[in-house]
Protein backbone atom coordinates (compact mmCIF):
# COMPACT_ATOMS: atom_id res chain seq x y z
CA UNK A 1 0.00 0.00 0.00
CA UNK A 2 1.07 3.70 -1.01
CA UNK A 3 0.26 6.55 1.22
CA UNK A 4 -1.19 9.38 -1.42
CA UNK A 5 -0.89 12.10 1.30
CA UNK A 6 -4.23 14.16 0.55
CA UNK A 7 -3.95 13.31 -3.26
CA UNK A 8 -7.12 15.26 -4.82
CA UNK A 9 -8.09 14.27 -8.59
CA UNK A 10 -10.26 17.28 -9.11
CA UNK A 11 -7.32 18.99 -9.05
CA UNK A 12 -5.44 17.59 -11.98
CA UNK A 13 -6.47 16.84 -15.48
CA UNK A 14 -7.00 12.83 -16.64
CA UNK A 15 -3.85 11.71 -18.77
CA UNK A 16 -5.06 11.52 -22.10
CA UNK A 17 -3.92 8.68 -24.83
CA UNK A 18 -5.93 9.55 -27.29
CA UNK A 19 -4.11 9.99 -30.98
CA UNK A 20 -2.70 13.63 -31.87
CA UNK A 21 -3.14 14.73 -35.59
CA UNK A 22 -0.25 14.18 -37.87
CA UNK A 23 2.41 16.73 -37.95
CA UNK A 24 5.51 18.18 -36.33
CA UNK A 25 5.76 19.08 -32.95
CA UNK A 26 8.74 20.48 -31.03
CA UNK A 27 9.58 18.29 -28.38
CA UNK A 28 12.66 16.80 -26.38
CA UNK A 29 13.43 13.12 -25.54
CA UNK A 30 13.28 12.73 -22.18
CA UNK A 31 13.99 9.31 -20.63
CA UNK A 32 15.51 6.14 -23.18
CA UNK A 33 16.01 3.16 -21.52
CA UNK A 34 18.22 -0.18 -23.21
CA UNK A 35 15.36 -3.32 -23.14
CA UNK A 36 15.47 -7.04 -24.29
CA UNK A 37 13.40 -7.84 -27.27
CA UNK A 38 10.52 -10.69 -25.95
CA UNK A 39 12.22 -13.31 -27.70
CA UNK A 40 15.23 -12.27 -26.11
CA UNK A 41 17.04 -12.57 -29.37
CA UNK A 42 17.54 -8.59 -29.75
CA UNK A 43 17.62 -5.47 -27.79
CA UNK A 44 16.00 -2.11 -28.44
CA UNK A 45 15.82 1.45 -27.22
CA UNK A 46 12.80 2.82 -26.04
CA UNK A 47 12.59 6.37 -26.43
CA UNK A 48 10.20 8.76 -24.46
CA UNK A 49 9.60 12.17 -25.64
CA UNK A 50 7.46 15.11 -24.36
CA UNK A 51 5.48 17.64 -26.84
CA UNK A 52 6.71 21.38 -25.51
CA UNK A 53 4.27 23.52 -26.28
CA UNK A 54 1.06 23.98 -27.94
CA UNK A 55 -2.01 22.09 -28.12
CA UNK A 56 -0.19 19.27 -26.72
CA UNK A 57 2.09 20.26 -24.43
CA UNK A 58 3.18 18.01 -22.32
CA UNK A 59 1.65 14.83 -24.27
CA UNK A 60 4.52 11.53 -24.10
CA UNK A 61 5.20 9.81 -27.24
CA UNK A 62 7.44 6.79 -27.63
CA UNK A 63 10.22 5.66 -30.12
CA UNK A 64 11.82 1.92 -30.44
CA UNK A 65 14.74 1.84 -32.30
CA UNK A 66 15.74 -1.97 -32.91
CA UNK A 67 19.52 -1.39 -32.51
CA UNK A 68 20.18 -5.00 -32.01
CA UNK A 69 18.12 -7.53 -33.95
CA UNK A 70 18.78 -10.87 -36.29
CA UNK A 71 16.80 -9.00 -39.10
CA UNK A 72 19.45 -6.47 -40.20
CA UNK A 73 16.81 -3.69 -41.93
CA UNK A 74 15.92 -3.16 -38.79
CA UNK A 75 19.15 -2.57 -37.53
CA UNK A 76 19.39 -0.39 -40.81
CA UNK A 77 16.23 1.52 -39.97
CA UNK A 78 17.40 2.04 -36.21
CA UNK A 79 20.81 3.34 -37.26
CA UNK A 80 19.18 5.56 -39.52
CA UNK A 81 16.92 7.10 -36.83
CA UNK A 82 19.41 7.45 -34.36
CA UNK A 83 21.25 9.33 -37.11
CA UNK A 84 18.30 11.51 -37.55
CA UNK A 85 17.84 11.79 -33.85
CA UNK A 86 21.97 12.84 -33.24
CA UNK A 87 21.67 15.16 -36.24
CA UNK A 88 18.60 17.22 -35.00
CA UNK A 89 19.94 17.70 -30.90
CA UNK A 90 23.85 18.24 -32.77
CA UNK A 91 25.35 15.54 -30.79
CA UNK A 92 26.81 12.99 -33.32
CA UNK A 93 28.74 11.25 -30.86
CA UNK A 94 26.85 10.55 -28.10
CA UNK A 95 28.75 8.25 -25.33
CA UNK A 96 25.06 6.97 -24.06
CA UNK A 97 21.54 7.53 -24.92
CA UNK A 98 21.15 10.00 -22.10
CA UNK A 99 23.32 12.31 -24.08
CA UNK A 100 20.20 13.18 -26.26
CA UNK A 101 18.08 14.16 -23.32
CA UNK A 102 16.25 17.43 -23.04
CA UNK A 103 17.61 18.73 -26.05
CA UNK A 104 14.93 20.51 -28.50
CA UNK A 105 14.17 18.68 -31.78
CA UNK A 106 11.34 18.92 -34.02
CA UNK A 107 9.47 15.33 -34.55
CA UNK A 108 7.03 14.14 -37.51
CA UNK A 109 4.07 12.42 -35.86
CA UNK A 110 2.26 10.11 -38.47
CA UNK A 111 -1.09 8.40 -37.12
CA UNK A 112 -1.25 4.40 -37.73
CA UNK A 113 -4.53 3.02 -38.04
CA UNK A 114 -6.36 0.73 -36.25
CA UNK A 115 -5.61 -3.33 -36.66
CA UNK A 116 -5.64 -6.15 -35.15
CA UNK A 117 -7.99 -5.35 -32.56
CA UNK A 118 -6.15 -2.73 -31.43
CA UNK A 119 -6.79 1.13 -31.62
CA UNK A 120 -5.29 3.90 -33.93
CA UNK A 121 -1.98 5.07 -32.24
CA UNK A 122 1.03 7.72 -33.17
CA UNK A 123 3.79 6.59 -34.69
CA UNK A 124 6.78 9.18 -34.74
CA UNK A 125 7.92 9.31 -38.66
CA UNK A 126 10.69 11.63 -38.65
CA UNK A 127 13.42 13.53 -36.52
CA UNK A 128 14.49 17.25 -37.34
CA UNK A 129 16.50 19.92 -36.47
CA UNK A 130 14.22 23.02 -34.98
CA UNK A 131 13.59 25.61 -38.24
CA UNK A 132 16.66 28.23 -38.02
CA UNK A 133 15.73 31.12 -36.14
CA UNK A 134 13.61 28.84 -33.97
CA UNK A 135 15.98 28.92 -30.55
CA UNK A 136 14.90 26.70 -27.74
CA UNK A 137 14.01 29.44 -25.46
CA UNK A 138 11.52 30.18 -27.97
CA UNK A 139 9.88 27.18 -28.06
CA UNK A 140 9.38 27.29 -24.46
CA UNK A 141 7.88 30.66 -25.11
CA UNK A 142 5.69 29.77 -27.28
CA UNK A 143 4.23 26.99 -25.01
CA UNK A 144 0.42 27.75 -24.52
CA UNK A 145 -0.25 25.33 -21.67
CA UNK A 146 1.70 25.03 -19.02
CA UNK A 147 5.32 24.13 -18.93
CA UNK A 148 6.24 20.35 -19.00
CA UNK A 149 5.92 18.71 -15.79
CA UNK A 150 10.14 18.27 -16.13
CA UNK A 151 12.33 21.19 -15.00
CA UNK A 152 14.01 20.85 -18.92
CA UNK A 153 17.19 23.10 -18.72
CA UNK A 154 17.86 25.14 -22.13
Amino acid sequence: MVELDGYDANNYEPQSFDTIPSGDYDAVITESELKDTKAGDGQYLKLTLQILSGEYANRKLWDILNLKNKNPKAVEIAKGTLSSICRAVEVMTPKDSSDLHNKPLLIAVGVEAASGGYNEKNKIVGYRKLPVGMSPAAVKAEATDTPPSDDIPF
